[in-house]
């Protein structure tokens, strides 16, 4: 009789263990969120330097502006561009959220509750794929580094600036037209010096940023393999020619207005393969004392299955 109720108890307590291993987690998700699309930006939002764009958390208030399908979904599974295989329309239509997290959640968990707002709003389902796929890894090239380590604003870090809540201003002058995110990350971009091309000057990026900034110049994806640490401020002098080949890339005409057609693959330079000797971007890297290997490597995907363009209503 006792040694059935030890049975008995056993059984019990391997079937509440299980049943609570089973238990799905609670899915995180904003209590509310108002998604829309954004609206076109004209020169004079851009002159004024009033421009809604970035990620901005003030205690339970999210706000995104201007982030485009491709700059959310990579927000939300921590992936990069070159990662993500969908609709072309995904790198150019932007759109702007106003959230609001519950109760005891953390500006780390909005990752999460993007993901829930992806399913519910857009419909979006997805599966990850990994195979071997052709790449260029960013190295050191003979003789090091170039390039000057950022050093942190004291005034901006007293002020609490946090990566991954922030917000972008730009500033238009003479000839020249400067982004900053907030967090100390600036961008400065100016006519180059021989007039075919664009002079760009970055404060506070990390190799892993930048190689997400020129991956789409390449051809393939740019993967960091170089084992520095840190932010770093460069200077990359991109031509005419290399700019106009990756707004065709992207599925942008030379005047920089959409190209018509569409319904075809955000994740193209996955697989592609390119040239790239002589390029702009290349003389730039090593400038840097930085340069690009053609490798094979394992890299995951993440594969959109279906995604809505229109947000379901408020």
């Amino acid at each position: 009789m006792f040694k059935n109720s030890i049975s008995a108890f056993g059984v019990c307590v391997a079937f509440a263990a299980a049943s609570f291993a089973q238990a799905p987690a609670a899915r995180l998700e904003f209590e509310v969120a108002s998604v829309k699309p954004s609206e076109p930006v004209t020169q004079a939002m851009v002159a004024s330097g009033k421009i809604h764009a970035g990620m901005k958390i003030d205690n339970a208030r999210v706000d995104i502006g201007l982030m485009t399908m491709m700059q959310l979904i990579t927000k939300a599974y921590d992936v990069k561009q070159y990662q993500v295989q969908g609709p072309d329309w995904m790198l150019l239509t932007p759109y702007d959220i106003v959230a609001k997290m519950p109760e005891g959640a953390t500006k780390e968990q909005v990752p999460q509750m993007l993901q829930a707002l992806l399913a519910d709003r857009f419909k979006m389902t997805m599966h990850r794929d990994m195979k071997e796929r052709p790449v260029y890894a960013l190295v050191l090239a003979k003789g090091g580094s170039k390039m000057t380590p950022f050093k942190p604003d004291p005034e901006l870090a007293a002020n609490g600036a946090v990566s991954g809540s922030n917000e972008a201003t730009v500033k238009v002058g003479a000839g020249s037209s400067t982004v900053s995110d907030g967090t100390g990350m600036q961008q400065k971009v100016t006519p180059s010096a021989d007039g075919k091309g664009m002079h760009i000057e970055i404060n506070k990026v990390s190799m892993g940023l930048l190689c997400e900034a020129l991956f789409r110049f390449v051809g393939r994806p740019l993967v960091d393999m170089t084992n520095l640490k840190g932010d770093y401020n460069v200077t990359l002098d991109i031509s005419m020619a290399d700019i106009m080949a990756m707004q065709k890339a992207v599925g942008l005409a030379a005047a920089g207005a959409p190209a018509g057609g569409g319904g075809g693959d955000a994740a193209r330079p996955a697989d592609a393969a390119s040239d790239n000797s002589g390029s702009s971007v290349v003389e730039s890297l090593a400038a840097l004392g930085l340069k690009m290997e053609p490798r094979k490597t394992p890299l995951e995907m993440l594969v959109i299955d279906h995604i809505e363009k229109t947000p379901t209503a408020n």
